[in-house]
């Protein structure tokens, strides 16, 4: 097997992160990553945002992830583990990941509230025409 790229920190360009991050599946596998301290295995994403993803799709967005900089895989077996890089990067760009994950987190809060609302109106409208 060919072995993995992981850019250095100081190789990797703000753009590359935001441009990483700007994909909704990729935004909530990172947060995800980011918010266990422990390494993933690429099998625990295969059910993001509540919607099945190929396991093909999953490695291309841990390939996006992993060559931005924001994780580093390692193969164990035939599975492959991921951890957050995001000490690495807050070195270099303080405070940025933070923010991103906050504001994605902010926004789950935001669209679960209004889930809940929609599914109150719905059942409200229901019961009304019986």
């Amino acid at each position: 097997m060919r072995p993995l790229f992981h850019p250095s920190v100081e190789d990797v360009p703000v753009e590359a992160i935001l441009h990483a991050l700007s994909d909704p599946v990729r935004v909530a596998i990172f947060a995800e990553i980011v918010g266990q301290n422990c390494s993933h295995n690429c099998v625990a994403f295969s059910n993001v945002n509540q919607k099945s993803i190929p396991k093909s799709t999953l490695s291309q967005h841990f390939k996006i992830l992993r060559e931005a900089g924001l994780i580093r895989g390692e193969r164990r077996g035939v599975e492959m583990y991921n951890t957050s890089r995001c000490a690495e990067i807050d070195k270099r760009f303080p405070g940025l990941i933070g923010a991103i994950v906050t504001a994605h987190n902010i926004q789950l809060a935001d669209g679960a509230r209004t889930t809940k609302a929609i599914k109150r109106k719905s059942v409200k409208r229901i019961a009304k025409n019986r």
